[in-house]
């Protein structure tokens, strides 16, 4: 009955934390109003280059390294002590295995390329910002078009 409920807290833990792990690619706007994201409801547009940032990967992570640590710290925290003891010692090695492995994970996927933010102030008065891995002849002032997420010369 005990390793019942065990499971089932370190089940529970497990989905808690890798629910907090998000790709998600809704946009977002900053405090200089260039929307930002990767949204490719509005695939095409033409506008003009503002300008250019170099960025780092984001560290994004899928939640798989969440999970993996959530589990293998729930086993451990189960090696230690005995009754109640023992489920606190699960739950708890659970939750940090599950941090541990969320930032190992984003630790690894940080700085693994390049990518630069192309700030964009569109023909019909918006903004947009596009990140995408390289620029090649992009450059500020540059009249471009926005195809399926990508900046390209116009």
């Amino acid at each position: 009955m005990k390793a019942t409920h065990t499971l089932a807290a370190v089940v529970a833990a497990s989905a808690l934390l890798g629910g907090c792990a998000s790709n998600s690619p809704q946009p977002s706007y900053a405090n200089d109003g260039y929307r930002s994201g990767y949204d490719n409801t509005a695939s095409t547009g033409y506008g003009t280059i503002e300008s250019i940032q170099v960025t780092s990967g984001e560290g994004r992570t899928s939640g798989a390294g969440a999970v993996v640590g959530g589990l293998v710290g729930a086993l451990a925290g189960n090696q230690v002590g005995s009754g109640g003891g023992r489920t606190a010692a699960t739950v708890a090695g659970g939750v940090a295995g599950a941090a541990i492995g969320n930032s190992v994970e984003a630790n690894r996927n940080a700085g693994a390329q390049q990518m630069y933010a192309v700030n964009i102030r569109l023909d019909n008065g918006e903004y947009r910002t596009v990140v995408q891995d390289n620029v090649y002849d992009l450059r500020v002032g540059n009249r471009v078009r926005i195809v399926d997420g990508r900046v390209y010369r116009y």
